[in-house]
């Protein structure tokens, strides 16, 4: 009998990778290009996640999507490419620099008029997002200590069959770890908590990469 989950494994992982749509040549380009810029490269999505969101953004037919958390720019163009006819990215990223890389991929992608980009607070960007449309898709990879404001600014703003992923929700461990106890490990551990008993929505976590969580109003 299988076990109820299974430890990836390096070559487990290459197998994953390999059995899942592979990079193109603008995806592997800008991942070479952000590994050589050291560890900071690790705030990178995981190939597997990029295949992931380009299909839940087709599977919801998205037509307005946003991404709070852009760094170089392989979620937005894994979100773009699954956008409807005449669909839009939002960005919010507070780093002209990590997006000036960006702004070179998505042009090289040919979908620059598909991401519209917000340099700034990304609370200040959603507060100001119009009623409609709603949001079809929100891809959440950013500070982790404001989680909690984000959903909330999130949420209201869905459309009936919008869906809010949020990055990082097992935060390589440390959740169940007591020994970590910094602000973001805090903040992960309280935004978990807090999803999984909220009324107001369906929502599951799923060990993708360093997990997600996935969340629709009810």
């Amino acid at each position: 009998m299988h076990a109820k989950f299974t430890a990836l494994t390096p070559e487990l992982y290459e197998y994953l990778v390999a059995h899942n749509p592979p990079q193109d040549d603008v995806l592997r380009a800008l991942a070479e290009e952000t590994a050589a810029l050291g560890p900071i490269s690790m705030m990178q999505i995981a190939v597997e996640q990029g295949a992931f969101l380009t299909w839940l953004t087709g599977l919801l037919d998205a037509k307005l999507a946003v991404e709070v958390g852009t760094f170089t720019g392989y979620s937005a163009i894994s979100i773009a490419r699954g956008l409807a006819p005449g669909g839009r990215l939002v960005c919010c990223d507070v780093s002209e620099e990590w997006t000036a890389i960006a702004r070179r991929y998505w042009a090289r992608a040919g979908l620059t008029d598909r991401i519209e980009l917000h340099i700034g607070p990304a609370l200040n960007t959603l507060r100001a997002l119009p009623a409609t449309p709603p949001i079809d898709l929100a891809f959440v990879d950013a500070d982790k200590t404001s989680y909690r404001p984000y959903y909330e600014e999130l949420l209201p703003r869905l459309a009936p069959r919008g869906v809010i992923v949020f990055d990082n929700v097992l935060w390589g461990g440390s959740v169940v770890d007591p020994t970590a106890q910094d602000e973001s490990t805090q903040a992960i551990r309280a935004l978990n908590d807090f999803i999984a008993s909220d009324a107001r929505v369906h929502a599951v976590m799923l060990p993708v990469a360093d997990g997600i969580t996935l969340v629709r109003r009810r």
